[in-house]
Order: structure tokens, then sequence, then C-alpha cells
């Protein structure tokens, strides 16, 4: 079917108090699981791109950028491409060329005049080529190689005073909140502040976006979302899914050479863990 759009799919699961599933996608054979799995769900989902993702692949968008878009318009389920935490501007350009209907663009990083400054811009360019913009507030943290950060210290959460100032400052259509997760967690530890949460859904009227979801329990998903998170990003679960069945693959077979048998034990531990993941929010909505 036609690539679906993010900001429809996002629009729709926040009117109805649920929320759509995000992966990120490195290989095709991850592009492959999380179609895989989202059609044994019956969900839609969206497939990220991160800046990070094309560093990995030498700098180019579009070799899995098209592969993405090959693969979703065959899907049987509705596919959304995402390209996510960009603070590249010339990458930000890209996006739309290469099938992306939305963008993270993530300046986070910079005070917040900074913050603010850069994301009115690529706003004002992103939405005259229709593309759907999410943006972050706050230190969620743990990319780029980085340590995760401590999610409880002061001054790491979102203020719903500042993120009401900044989404009417930049004109963002989503926004990432940080709540207590962080990206890159192993572990399923993360304790998120729901009170912290549901103050932000009461303060924004854009769809709320959880960032670092890997590291939260299904109950602390399920709650988020009934507090008016409507897009889970979901990126080392799939990676910790994919490595372990291929630890697994190849500790019981050591002679194995053909990279077809271990890529496709760990292509299908990942469509397992979208398919579980989804399973968790489906009975999280309403």
């Amino acid at each position: 079917m036609p690539l679906a759009s993010t900001g429809e799919l996002i629009t729709r699961a926040a009117a109805a108090r649920s929320a759509v599933a995000a992966f990120n996608v490195i290989t095709l054979e991850h592009i492959e699981a999380v179609i895989a799995g989202a059609e044994s769900a019956g969900a839609p989902v969206v497939l990220q791109v991160s800046e990070n993702a094309v560093k990995f692949r030498y700098g180019r968008l579009l070799p899995l950028a098209r592969a993405a878009v090959a693969a979703a318009e065959r899907a049987a389920v509705p596919v959304a491409l995402h390209l996510d935490h960009v603070q590249s501007d010339d990458l930000l350009r890209q996006a739309p060329g290469a099938g992306f209907s939305s963008v993270m663009y993530d300046a986070a990083r910079l005070p917040y005049p900074g913050n603010l400054a850069a994301t009115r811009a690529a706003v004002d360019w992103a939405h005259a080529q229709n593309l759907w913009i999410e943006a972050e507030l706050g230190q969620i943290g743990g990319k780029d190689g980085r340590p995760p950060l401590d999610a409880h210290a002061p001054g790491a959460r979102t203020d719903p005073g500042r993120a009401r100032d900044f989404v009417a400052g930049t004109g963002v259509d989503a926004l990432a909140v940080a709540i207590g997760s962080t990206h890159a967690m192993t572990t399923r530890t993360a304790v998120l502040d729901l009170g912290l949460l549901g103050r932000l859904s009461a303060a924004l009227t854009v769809p709320l976006v959880l960032h670092g979801s890997s590291g939260v329990p299904d109950d602390g998903l399920v709650a988020a979302v009934g507090r008016g998170i409507a897009k889970v990003n979901v990126g080392t679960a799939l990676n910790a899914a994919m490595t372990g069945a291929i630890r697994e693959f190849l500790a019981a077979r050591p002679e194995a050479v053909d990279s077809r048998t271990y890529l496709g034990a760990g292509r299908e531990a990942m469509a397992s863990e979208v398919r579980r993941i989804i399973g968790v929010l489906s009975g999280a909505g309403g």
C-alpha cells in the first residue's frame, strides 16, 4: 500500500488516546522484521532512520531509505517513514525526496534559547515541504555513545510551562518529553514520572512522544499511553533481540558461515519483539 503519513497516524492515535510504535532501523533485516511484526499484530507502524544510522551507512541516506520505501509499499499494514534525531540541516533537507513524511529535529543539546531558535527555523522550512515535525525538550540523554544521564537529576525533566511556550514559539507538531526514560537502556528499569506526564498532557495540545522506551517496563508503557503518550520510540530493544539471537545461534553452531542463517535468526527475534511491544501498546488505548 502507499506510504502512510506519520502525522496522520499519530494524530489519529492521540485522538483515540492510544499510541503508535515507532522502531529505529539500521539494516534491511530491521526493516523487514518491523514490518513482519506489525503485520502479525495487524497494526500500523513507523520506521525510523536516525542520523546515527545514516552515519553508519557511510553518511548516505538513500540506500536505506529506498529499501524502507520499497518494503513499506509492499506491506499489508500502514507504514510511515520518520527521520529521527536530526541535527544536520543538510540531512533535514534530504527528507522530502527520500520518502519521509516526518522528522524529529534535535536541537535539545543547545541551551533553551538556541533550541527554540533552531527548531523554529527547521519547522518553518519543513512545514513548507509538508513535513510533520517532532522536537525534544528536556534531557533524555544516552545518545551518541555518551553514558546515560541521571534521568532523575534536577533540571532533567521537561517543565510544563516551558514546554507550552516552546510549542507555541516553534510550531512543532509533536514533542518528545523527558519524564524519566533514557536512550540506549539495556535494562527495563526506567521509572516514569506519570504525574509530570499528566501535567504536560494538560498543558499541551500537540501529541507527546516517549523516547528511550526500551528501558521502560510494560506497565510503565501502558500507564504512559493512558496519560497522553501517542508515539513510543523503540530502538535498543530490537538491537538486543537481534544480537542475543545471533549470539545464541553461533554459540550452538560455531561452524556456521552463511550469514543468512544467523541474520535470519536475528530478524525473527526482532519481529517477535515488535509484535510483543505492539501488543502491549494495543492494550493501553482508550
